[in-house]
């Protein structure tokens, strides 16, 4: 098995030191985590290990040296003989050249039985601060280590769980006045922001006063003044109800004081408060538009003459339904009764639309006002609105609980479905005559009903674009897309590994990274050639030769074409694989 060094990129350029990590024998791998920069006391440094150790949970520990290029090398011998005070496990010994690339890294043991200067070694680079803010470590990131079973040891999560466990480490910086100077992924100073810090001390209290609000009106909404029968009922069929039941959950979730276990209940958490946030917003541009330019008013003096309009074409229908429409013979009598009830409730609705008439200028104006609890509140209103002033619709299904009756069924309005029901004998006859009537006279029903699911097609046809784009408001998770847009790797579900520009007698380089991700700076790392991918970040991470190819070689049994030919081949070259290759656990081969 080839030793694997991960060796983080943001210490490419410091100074000469040593290496602070963590070694995972399971799996023959480093995880190289700071680098100490001289002067340095041994006995301070080991207090400072043991220390972050135990604050940590990670065994730490000091790997090797690091010797950067532009320094001059005298403190060569110095750093061979720390091995002696520090070496647990294996020293590495990894500088770069001057005036070159490539980057020379050499494995020693104390014991020898342990492991061997014959292995191959695997330098990888890796980002500290992408693996930090990525999350592709395991989410139980703050338990005991040796309660873990010992096959996490060997998954590649395990590296990203050294990491993410020493975010303790990274708070000290190279700064710092005391005898232990870091360099890290923080170590230019602690990323934060002065407006985010300010918003994180005002959020405690703010919360706080939220909870405290929600709480009482849930208590409120408890109470049995709005639970009785007729008034539940009511509240359950409006669509306004419904969205603010919706909201006050998220504003639970929100307000919750309890801190998101894992990073998909943190995900859900940032995506309701985004949701709500641009609710709101476009709710106040709503509202300030409609009273910027008096659409209140235009709507209340065109909402009755509107009415008026669609009542008399309704009526016109109903008349040329009951005499001869399209030369259909009908049921006269029949025809009659059923034109004379909906002309008759069409006159009753519109009776109760005039009668509302002075009122509803400043309903609309409250109405308008209820956009500040958000644009979804707004168009469940509107919803609400249109499904009132087209009731008239409904009428024609009452045939539905004629045909319950018929069958001695009934709708239970508490449990929201259809029971059993003794009806008395002069319900269940004149029910039943009244339904057998209708049965058998199905022309004239049918056509009536046609007519009227038509118009209440055409209601539910603007009903469901009002629902679809607030359930569109409600669900869709815009700060994952922001985030998925403009910082990839913090949703990243797997890395990508790169094979670096290769020369005879230096260890192989690889650049593991999100695959959505650039390469950094060529000038630093070197060409790259060939590229190997982990989907999954748990999957064991082991050097083999010749079990699994990387992407872009050719399988064997192919057929070579031109381009695979060895001059047309990079300088990696077929040796490269046909030697040192990954195997990843759970993937299938490349075709």
């Amino acid at each position: 098995m080839a030793f694997k060094v991960f060796f983080p990129l943001c210490c490419a350029s410091a100074e000469s030191g040593l290496l602070i990590g963590h070694w995972i024998p399971e799996q023959n791998s480093v995880v190289i985590l700071a680098v100490i920069h001289f002067p340095l006391i041994p006995g301070q440094v080991k207090q400072y290990l043991s220390k972050m150790q135990h604050a940590t949970q990670v065994q730490l520990s000091v790997l090797g040296s690091w010797t950067n290029s532009q320094e001059k090398q005298t403190l060569q011998r110095f750093m061979e003989d720390l091995g002696t005070i520090f070496s647990q496990g294996p020293w590495i010994q990894l500088g770069r050249r001057k005036d070159s690339k490539f980057w020379n890294c050499l494995a020693t043991w104390k014991d020898p039985s342990i492991g061997g200067g014959s292995e191959e070694i695997i330098v990888i680079y890796y980002d500290q601060r992408k693996v930090m803010l990525s999350e592709l470590h395991p989410p139980n990131n703050h338990g005991d280590p040796s309660g873990q079973k010992a096959a996490d040891a060997s998954k590649l999560g395990a590296v990203f769980d050294t990491v993410a466990k020493s975010q303790l480490l990274f708070t000290k910086d190279r700064y710092d006045e005391g005898p232990i100077r870091l360099t890290h992924w923080q170590s230019e100073g602690v990323e934060a922001s002065i407006i985010i810090e300010l918003l994180k001390k005002v959020s405690v209290p703010a919360c706080a006063l939220i909870t405290l609000l929600l709480s009482f009106v849930a208590r409120l909404c408890k109470s049995r003044a709005l639970t009785f029968w007729p008034l539940s009922f009511v509240w359950s069929k409006l669509s306004t109800y419904e969205q603010l039941r919706h909201r006050f959950q998220h504003l639970q979730v929100i307000s919750s004081e309890k801190a998101a276990s894992d990073q998909a209940q943190a995900m859900r958490k940032a995506n309701i408060f985004i949701s709500l946030l641009i609710d709101v917003a476009l709710g106040v541009l709503l509202m300030s538009w409609l009273y910027q330019m008096n659409w209140i008013g235009y709507l209340a003096s065109g909402l009755v003459p509107m009415a008026d309009h669609i009542a008399q074409k309704l009526q016109n229908l109903l008349q040329w339904l009951m005499g001869v429409p399209a030369g259909l013979k009908m049921n006269r009598a029949l025809d009659q009764v059923l034109g004379r009830f909906f002309l008759y409730h069409i006159h009753l609705w519109l009776s109760y639309i005039h009668l509302m008439s002075p009122f509803i200028e400043k309903i609309l104006w409250y109405v308008g006002l209820s956009a500040c609890l958000g644009l979804t509140v707004a168009l469940s209103i509107l919803s609400d609105i249109i499904a009132l002033l087209t009731l008239y619709c409904f009428k024609i299904y009452g045939l539905s609980s004629l045909w319950r009756l018929f069958r001695g069924k009934k709708w239970n309005v508490l449990r929201q479905r259809v029971d059993s029901c003794s009806y008395d004998l002069d319900q269940l006859f004149i029910g039943t005559l009244l339904f057998t009537i209708l049965l058998f006279l199905l022309p004239t029903t049918a056509l009536y009903y046609l007519v009227f699911t038509l118009l209440r097609l055409l209601v539910v046809l603007v009903q469901g674009l009002i629902h679809l784009l607030v359930d569109l408001i409600n669900s869709l998770p815009l700060y994952a897309i922001v985030l998925r847009l403009c910082r990839g790797y913090r949703l990243a579900s797997g890395v990508k590994f790169r094979v670096l520009e290769r020369e005879t007698g230096i260890p192989l380089r690889l650049l593991m990274q999100a695959p959505n991700l650039q390469l950094l700076p060529q000038r630093l790392l070197g060409f790259p050639v060939q590229e190997a991918v982990c989907r999954r970040a748990h999957l064991p991470l082991e050097a083999q030769g010749g079990e699994t190819r990387l992407m872009g070689e050719r399988p064997r049994g192919t057929p070579k074409r031109r381009s695979d030919t060895p001059e047309n081949l990079p300088r990696l070259g077929a040796a490269l694989a046909s030697r040192t290759l990954f195997r990843l656990s759970g993937v299938p081969r490349a075709q």
